[in-house]
């Protein structure tokens, strides 16, 4: 089985760009992503109402991390150290060595090769420290430009379902794309 250890927090970085832990002194930073539906057009999740709300996500997701149960990191760049953007695996299968990886980034920065530049550096992480077998990716169907940046980095939809997530009065349909480690 798999064991996982995201401490000390690892920080990550390509070219441009920085992957770091999210503290509580980014929580205007989280709450401008989090709370803007353009952003969570996609993630069926409730929209921050205050800066307390994203203080009380950022710490759950700290706590989470801390019992090795999820790793999220905030994108930013090098030069300027504002989130942008959020990558990080969560809901581990230790046992089958495989995690879901989730992603969002402000639309302020869509169009720039921003999160292919993160994913990439994700995976790489993934599979090379963490030690998994496969990446799972789930995703709304009308999210077009998720799905192809998950098929441009060679995950492969393995499943549609439908109807097996319910929002807000409305069931919804998932893409469930894999990449497999072969190395």
């Amino acid at each position: 089985m798999l064991h996982l250890n995201f401490s000390p927090f690892p920080i990550l970085e390509t070219d441009r760009l920085r992957l770091r832990q999210i503290v509580e002194t980014d929580a205007e930073q989280m709450f401008q992503l989090r709370s803007n539906p353009e952003t969570m057009q996609y993630i069926p999740r409730e929209l921050p109402k205050t800066i307390d709300d994203a203080i009380t996500h950022i710490n759950y997701m700290n706590d989470l991390r801390l019992n090795n149960e999820c790793i999220n990191w905030g994108i930013t760049f090098k030069d300027e150290d504002i989130i942008v953007g959020l990558i990080g695996y969560f809901r581990p299968k230790p046992e089958n060595h495989r995690a879901e990886i989730g992603y969002m980034l402000s639309p302020d920065y869509h169009g720039k090769g921003i999160m292919q530049e993160a994913l990439v550096r994700a995976i790489d992480y993934g599979f090379n420290e963490m030690k998994l077998h496969s990446i799972e990716a789930i995703t709304d169907p009308e999210n077009y430009a998720s799905w192809k940046l998950l098929e441009k980095n060679n995950f492969i939809r393995e499943g549609h379902f439908k109807e097996d997530t319910y929002w807000n009065g409305q069931y919804l349909d998932s893409y469930v794309y894999s990449l497999i480690n072969k190395k």
